[in-house]
């Protein structure tokens, strides 16, 4: 039996009873329920149409607009879809512009649908509603052009975007006005920027007049301190030599005064380079191992004659220990310290003290002065300070040690500590690194003799002074040396002069000759390299320091004092023994 479905079954003209009778009555019950199924596509597609989301509409593109459904009445403001109808008569009416529909038909002929296309629908009110619209073109109908449309309204979508041209707009705006800022800005800064290479090349130019200004202060300096410590150094030794004579009472006392004179002048000028070098870091720290008591034998040589002068009781604590720093720094701050103790203290004693604390050694003076008032722990060591100095006669140099004392011990990193009782006396101490020597430097540290006697030692002073020359000759001589003078190396060939036991040179000597040089050409001269020598001299600079510690050459500033030169001569005339 055929059927339908065959590719040969019934033509359409057998199944709408244009067949045979008994064919087309077999074939009722199958038409029928093909009808029905029909039917409810046709329902379902108009319940679609009636109650989608979005607007649809059916249309002739050349012609009128065919049908539409509520929600593209709704989304165009009319009241329902026959308004919709009555007011689109023509699918132009239904756009908000030709422009618009013409733009749709172009796409439209040429790509055979849109997608998504965002166009304007006209509204009922006259305003524009934005749209995405989709046609799909359907089978033409009798030579026209039929399109089936869905709309999605996107007016908030529109409105966003809107905003967002003006936030764009704004933020553009804000950007311009920004920029204008930045600009005027790196305008000023660049005219900022001008006036300060201007000020720094102004400041650079001030800078190199003041570094060439202390650079001639420092070259003035040199030159006036050697010429103003030059005869002080001659006064001080004439005067020393004439204080260790037997003298009548008025005369001692006359040579005491003129030596308190020229100790005081001596400290002052002494103060006021150490401290112009100080603060120009031109003092740079030479650490070293050495035996504590080397620097303490030196100091008691110097300074107990001034206490017994006073008739103060001097004592010191020896020690062993050998300590890590500076010997020439470490000197100085305790000179200074010992040295104030010895002005202030007018009856009792005086002790250089030691004391171990662990890693560190505490070097300690104690006096019996007047003490100090608690509130002015702090002042004694701001430069110019002096106490209970409001009367010129009270006032004893120009407050300037314990300003060096507290300056060197910073550049040493060593700690240091005072306290006092008003009326009974004051105690400065200084702690300083314990170091272990090589067993060569203690063996030799432990033969030295630093007190040798000088009676009858051989000295040769070369120096272009004659004053000092004169004053050395005395001094020397009242400590029972035999001593030579000669004011280059020259004389001392004219004079054929015997190879001393120590020579004493100045540094800076006629026609550019310098100590150092004048050193070596006498060594070489009596063929005795190791020929012990002292070099003088009012120069205080650091590099001179070094070159002659480098030569092994010990190295005394003027004006001298006494005590430190018979240590100094006394241990060299030792060490030679010994060596």
């Amino acid at each position: 039996m055929k059927k339908a479905g065959d590719p040969e079954g019934y033509s359409v003209s057998q199944l709408l009873g244009l067949g045979q009778q008994s064919a087309r009555k077999s074939y009722y019950p199958e038409l029928t329920a093909r009808m029905a199924e029909l039917e409810a596509e046709r329902n379902r597609y108009k319940w679609l149409f009636e109650n989608a989301l979005h607007g649809i509409f059916q249309a002739s593109l050349g012609g009128r607009l065919l049908a539409a459904n509520p929600a593209l009445a709704a989304m165009l403001g009319d009241a329902d879809v026959a308004a919709t109808l009555a007011r689109c008569t023509s699918l132009e009416a239904l756009f908000a512009d030709a422009e618009g529909l013409d733009e749709v038909s172009r796409l439209l002929h040429r790509q055979g649908h849109l997608q998504g296309h965002t166009t304007w629908l006209a509204g009922c009110d006259g305003r524009r509603v934005p749209v995405a619209l989709t046609l799909l073109r359907k089978p033409d109908r009798g030579g026209e052009i039929l399109v089936e449309g869905f709309v999605a309204d996107i007016t908030e979508r529109e409105r966003a975007r809107q905003e967002l041209l003006a936030l764009n707009a704004r933020l553009e705006a804000r950007v311009r006005e920004r920029t204008q800022r930045l600009e005027q800005l790196n305008d000023d800064l660049a005219g900022e920027v001008a006036e300060r290479r201007l000020i720094e090349e102004q400041l650079r130019a001030a800078r190199d007049l003041a570094q060439e200004a202390n650079r001639s202060k420092d070259r003035y300096l040199a030159a006036a301190s050697h010429d103003l410590l030059q005869p002080l150094n001659a006064a001080r030794l004439l005067v020393s030599t004439l204080r260790e004579r037997a003298l009548d009472a008025d005369a001692q006392r006359l040579v005491d005064s003129i030596h308190l004179s020229l100790e005081g002048a001596e400290e002052l000028l002494t103060d006021l380079l150490d401290i112009a070098r100080l603060d120009q870091e031109r003092i740079q720290p030479q650490r070293e191992c050495f035996p504590l008591a080397q620097m303490l034998c030196g100091l008691v040589a110097e300074y107990a004659p001034r206490a017994q002068r006073k008739a103060l009781r001097f004592r010191c604590v020896e020690s062993s220990l050998y300590v890590d720093s500076d010997h020439r720094l470490l000197g100085r701050v305790l000179r200074n310290l010992l040295s104030n103790a010895c002005r202030y203290t007018d009856a009792g004693s005086v002790l250089l003290g030691v004391r171990r604390r662990g890693d560190v050694v505490s070097i300690e003076v104690h006096d019996s002065g007047p003490g100090i008032p608690p509130d002015q722990l702090r002042a004694i060591f701001e430069e110019y300070h002096q106490l209970n100095a409001e009367r010129a006669r009270n006032r004893q140099g120009v407050g300037l040690g314990l300003a060096i004392v507290e300056r060197i011990c910073q550049r040493l990193g060593l700690a240091m500590s005072v306290t006092s009782t008003l009326g009974r006396g004051s105690s400065f101490a200084v702690q300083v690194p314990i170091c272990r020597p090589a067993p060569a430097q203690a063996a030799s540290s432990a033969a030295a003799q630093p007190d040798s006697p000088l009676t009858g030692r051989r000295m040769l002073v070369v120096d272009n002074d004659s004053r000092i020359l004169m004053g050395m000759q005395a001094l020397l001589e009242q400590w029972g040396m035999r001593c030579d003078t000669a004011h280059d190396f020259d004389e001392v060939l004219e004079q054929r002069l015997a190879a001393p036991d120590v020579l004493l040179v100045d540094l800076h000597l006629d026609a550019g000759e310098t100590g150092d040089r004048l050193v070596e050409k006498l060594r070489r001269h009596w063929r005795q390299p190791q020929l012990p020598a002292v070099v003088i001299t009012a120069d205080r600079s650091e590099a001179w320091r070094r070159t002659l510690a480098e030569c092994g050459i010990p190295l005394l500033h003027k004006p001298l004092r006494p005590g430190k030169l018979r240590a100094v001569l006394s241990q060299l005339i030792a060490r030679q023994e010994k060596g």
